[in-house]
């Protein structure tokens, strides 16, 4: 043995010792900022983020975090700050004046509270809603500034019980619509649905701005901008400057434009070709081009500029992302150095230069947004008491106009996506930027604010995709693989609060898509706020009990329920195994073709077996036995306590294609498909009105329903 054997290992001991208190100042720190330094994929299971993912995290948070040392200065500076700190940036008061964060001010601690009113106190006690400027100030002379949030501890809810449809807006052409569905169409199936139906809601995917491109991207999911709609779902003859273009030459041009808006139409309705989104903007924006040169008249002028001073620096930069997007592509971080900054001198002077282009794109958002309350308002006005139910996507395209116009909010070099589970063991990366928590409280969750209030303007009821976004987001860093990312915490308190301020002052009820793996205490949490969560038929067992599905009365009352959704195949797709020999054709099976049939089979068969134990399946044989079954399973639904009950428009013509096929992307057409019957023939707006199948099927409905 040489003469340094012993101590070889005493080193090695001592410096697992040293990694080990690394680690765990590195986890602190990491804690300390909100960043989670393990996840479970499984209930019973922990791993442990890796040190990259938590370094590369707190980068994106501003903290370095790179080397032992740092770590002990950001750890040790980060001590002092919240020891010494008298109030968070942002305080949440309850309508009864509670507020947990005043709780622990020194005694004798004096306030004072300027509302957003324009009153003034020093107390909280019965202050109106709002959001307020607070400052503290301690005996010892620490001082503090603080935004105030007061908000009702609850968000309305809907009055009664109620059903509607589901559908993706593009999906649905009227034979007046330029190639998708419209804005003109949604007001024209509300008002049927409310009237003739006696339904209460119509809700729609996603309605944001899109990042324009060749191709753009269909999805709803990855817009350019949440804050502003996408004039694409314009009815451009329900302008009414459409109707005074009145120079020869541009007359004649908008003939031209109406007969290739009809081949258009056709071309999807009568030959089956799928949706382009990118044809049918190409045509409407010449046609906006002229119905934009018309002069606002009087009153038109003054409603627009009411709009420009509400919306104000948001659409300003809105609007001259989209001007600067027209020639230098819609990546602005391949702009010219002085561009990617909003708010250059640079930037100041393009937008002066393109002014009429920003005026253009300003007016778009415009229109877009008065025939999206035109819609709403003939929902209510046809006896929905909720009306159109719009969809919030979890975030935005990182080259769009929203990364563009908030940089300061969004964490640079990360993605929103998933960690690995039961499910996915390679994670997921949505390539989403996520918005910075302490950023957002520091603003008092301004550009928060801005987007709900956007979208409560026309919206009587939001469903929020992935609400568990509002507790939690798993953070990637570029260039790591999804399972190197880190839970990134967000103050759920605040942004419920938020939700509830924005959501009573519109009378607007809100649904949080809370499907797959939840957090313990999440759904409680947004149950007690008053949040509607959702519950899909397929989804609903009984975990703990064996798995077996669960009895309607077992159900929760607080939800929208469906039988199926826009990710998932529809009724009559699931229950003839046809989702099964889909995923098959496209190789997207992980076991053997027969065991996943079996298991399909199955789980139908236990659904079917349970139906027709509590009578409800009914009727039917041969070629009706289809319809009875779907009519069987809505029959469900009504027996549960759910409040509001949706029914996917498509399954009421027997429609048997998705939506959207998730783990795919060019293997299938997904968001371009239209509404189709059961042997895939295109339904218009016009024909599914007088579909007897749909009827029959909201006949159960309005039966059932009271």
């Amino acid at each position: 043995m040489s003469a340094h054997g012993p101590a070889e290992p005493a080193e090695g001991h001592e410096g697992g010792e040293s990694r080990a208190g690394e680690r765990l100042a590195l986890a602190r720190l990491a804690e300390l900022h909100g960043v989670a330094p393990s996840f479970s994929p499984s209930p019973d299971h922990a791993v442990a983020a890796s040190d990259s993912a938590l370094v590369a995290v707190l980068a994106a948070l501003g903290v370095d975090a790179v080397t032992p040392e740092a770590v002990r200065a950001a750890l040790a500076a980060r001590e002092r700050e919240l020891a010494a700190r008298l109030l968070p940036p942002t305080v949440v008061c309850g309508a009864d004046g509670s507020a947990n964060a005043l709780a622990g001010l020194p005694e004798g601690t004096r306030l004072h509270i300027s509302t957003e009113q324009g009153g003034s106190s020093d107390s909280v006690d019965g202050l109106p809603p709002g959001i307020h400027a607070l400052e503290a100030v301690a005996p010892d002379g620490r001082t503090a500034r603080a935004h105030l949030v007061v908000a009702p501890a609850r968000l309305p809810t809907p009055t009664g019980r109620s059903y509607g449809l589901l559908v993706q807006l593009y999906s649905l052409l009227s034979r007046r619509s330029w190639g998708m569905g419209d804005l003109g169409d949604l007001g024209e199936l509300s008002d049927w649905a409310g009237r003739a139906l006696g339904a209460g809601f119509v809700q729609v995917n996603p309605l944001h701005a899109a990042v324009p491109g060749a191709p753009t991207d269909p999805s709803p999911y990855r817009p350019s901008s949440r804050r502003f709609p996408d004039p694409v779902h314009l009815r451009v003859e329900g302008i009414p400057e459409f109707a005074y273009i009145e120079e020869p030459e541009h007359r004649e041009r908008v003939r031209g434009l109406l007969e290739r808006a009809a081949r258009l139409r056709e071309s999807v309705l009568d030959k089956g070709e799928l949706i382009d989104r990118d044809a049918v903007w190409e045509l409407k924006r010449e046609a906006l081009e002229l119905v934009c040169a018309v002069p606002l008249g009087p009153g038109r002028q003054a409603a627009y500029s009411d709009f420009l001073a509400r919306a104000g620096e948001p659409l300003e930069d809105h609007a001259t992302w989209c001007a600067l997007a027209e020639t230098y592509g819609s990546d602005w971080s391949r702009w010219p150095a002085g561009l990617q900054d909003p708010r250059s001198a640079e930037t100041a002077r393009a937008r002066g230069e393109l002014m009429d282009r920003v005026d253009f794109h300003s007016r778009l958002a415009w229109l877009t947004d008065t025939q999206l309350a035109d819609a709403q308002r003939t929902a209510r006005e046809a006896g929905m008491p909720v009306g159109i139910v719009h969809d919030l996507a979890v975030g935005v395209h990182p080259g769009g106009a929203d990364a563009w116009a908030q940089q300061e909010y969004f964490a640079a070099g990360m993605s929103v996506g998933a960690p690995p589970d039961a499910f996915n063991a390679r994670g997921q990366d949505w390539g989403l930027p996520p918005w910075r928590p302490d950023r957002l409280a520091e603003s008092g969750y301004a550009p928060y604010r801005q987007l709900l209030r956007s979208l409560f303007g026309y919206a009587g009821a939001l469903r929020i995709d992935h609400v568990m976004g509002l507790f939690r987001l798993w953070w990637v860093p570029q260039g790591l693989a999804p399972t190197e990312g880190a839970y990134v915490r967000y103050d759920a308190e605040a942004m419920l609060a938020v939700f509830a301020l924005e959501a009573s002052r519109a009378g607007a009820v809100v649904i949080g898509e809370d499907l797959g793996t939840v957090e313990p205490g999440v759904r409680e949490t947004l149950h007690e706020r008053g949040v509607l969560g959702t519950s899909v038929l397929w989804f609903e067992r009984d975990w703990n009990g064996g798995g077996r599905p669960l009895p309607p009365a077992h159900w929760r009352a607080d939800c929208l329920a469906t039988v199926t959704t826009h990710d998932l195949p529809p009724t009559a797709s699931r229950l003839a195994g046809d989702h099964v020999e889909l995923r098959d054709r496209l190789g997207l099976l992980t076991t053997p073709l027969a065991q996943e049939r079996a298991l399909a089979a199955a789980d139908t068969n236990e659904w079917l077996t349970l139906l027709s134990r509590l009578g409800l399946l009914t009727g039917g044989s041969g070629g009706l036995a289809e319809e009875a079954e779907i009519q069987a399973v809505h029959r469900f639904l009504l027996r549960t306590p759910a409040r509001m009950i949706g029914v996917w428009l498509p399954d009421g013509v027997g429609d048997r294609r998705p939506q959207n096929l998730p783990g795919t992307w060019n293997q299938y057409p997904n968001w371009r498909l239209p509404i189709a019957d059961a042997e895939g023939r295109p339904v218009t707006l016009e024909e599914l009105a007088g579909s007897s199948r749909l009827w029959a099927l909201m006949e159960v409905l309005r039966e059932g329903a009271p």
